[in-house]
């Protein structure tokens, strides 16, 4: 049952951050640079969707830019790819 709400809990953090991410409270630069603890088994595929004018195929076509896979989690990006995916936002 512990699982069961851990569980729960993480997600309903996360759905609170793609709409804080959504509405621009929020900066996916800031996720990527220090990740909070429930996002970090998040895939970046999906966060970068919760980002405004990104859809599936500029999300794609980003993680492609910088060599990442659509399945990596946020958690297990390498420094070099999150500094990369960091950069691109800041054009």
């Amino acid at each position: 049952m512990e699982a069961l709400a851990r569980a729960n809990d993480i997600r309903v953090k996360r759905a609170q951050l793609k709409r804080d991410l959504k509405s621009g409270d929020t900066s996916i630069e800031a996720i990527l640079s220090n990740p909070p603890e429930f996002v970090s088994t998040a895939k970046v595929f999906d966060m970068l969707l919760a980002v405004p004018k990104f859809g599936r195929v500029k999300a794609a076509r980003l993680l492609n830019q910088c060599r990442i896979s659509q399945s990596k989690t946020v958690g297990g990006l390498s420094d070099r790819q999150r500094q990369e995916l960091i950069g691109l936002f800041n054009r």
